[in-house]
């Protein structure tokens, strides 16, 4: 059963699990099981997704219950104007604060400004060798996507140096592998915690979470973090 954060007459939200689709893609054939379908079948009516989140991010998904309330909610997250919160487990010792402007290409090749800040939470330092280095570091980070880019939040992290643990086409290869063999450990450490946005119907300030998953759970712990 899908974990359902949030449900009113227009709108429904989950917690989407790591490593589910939201709906069949040919760039994923291997799938079987989608979030769609199983949210559809849980509520025994038609849902349509409102915007996408990767398939090895876990957090909150937001469907809409008719097309109508789908296409304005499109236009909210296509004019940004919700308001999206995530948090990711990365390589090294983030800044405190940061800000990263840095503009991404679509795969026609164009590019798109692409703009997100974030807040590094905690800090670790595992005495875990990694390379020419005796230990291993590690920063949690609550980062706010200001644009809505393909892998926005992948790619910016992996620009400054911090790549998200887990994520096996911008991230890290040996860090991946390392949580791999030391750990058994494969989720990609990025969590679509909260979103914020008016209700399309009645203009309302709305506001879901999403708890962190089992698995981002298990990393922190290791990490030492509460």
């Amino acid at each position: 059963m899908l974990d359902i954060v949030f449900r009113d007459d227009h709108l429904i939200a989950i917690n989407k699990p790591h490593d589910l689709l939201v709906h069949r893609s040919n760039i994923a054939a291997d799938a079987e099981v989608f979030a769609l379908q199983l949210l559809r079948d849980q509520v025994g009516q038609k849902v349509y997704p409102v915007h996408r989140i990767d398939r090895k991010t876990g957090g909150v998904l937001l469907f809409a219950f008719d097309k109508a309330i789908e296409i304005e909610m499109q236009k909210q997250f296509a004019d940004n104007r919700v308001s999206k919160t995530y948090l990711a487990i990365l390589r090294g010792h983030t800044a405190d604060n940061g800000e990263i402007d840095y503009p991404l290409r679509k795969e026609n090749g164009t590019l798109q400004d692409a703009f997100t800040t974030y807040h590094t939470l905690k800090r670790a330092e595992l005495d875990v060798p990694f390379g020419k280095y005796p230990t291993s570091r590690y920063s949690l980070v609550e980062a706010t996507p200001k644009t809505g880019r393909m892998h926005q939040l992948r790619k910016h992290f992996a620009h400054i140096f911090h790549p998200v643990i887990g994520d096996r086409t911008h991230g890290c290869n040996k860090q991946n592998k390392l949580f791999k063999e030391k750990w058994e450990m494969t989720t990609m450490l990025l969590h679509a915690s909260k979103l914020t946005f008016n209700h399309p119907v009645n203009g309302e300030v709305i506001t879901i979470e999403a708890a962190l998953q089992p698995e981002f759970i298990r990393v922190m712990r290791l990490m030492s973090w509460s």
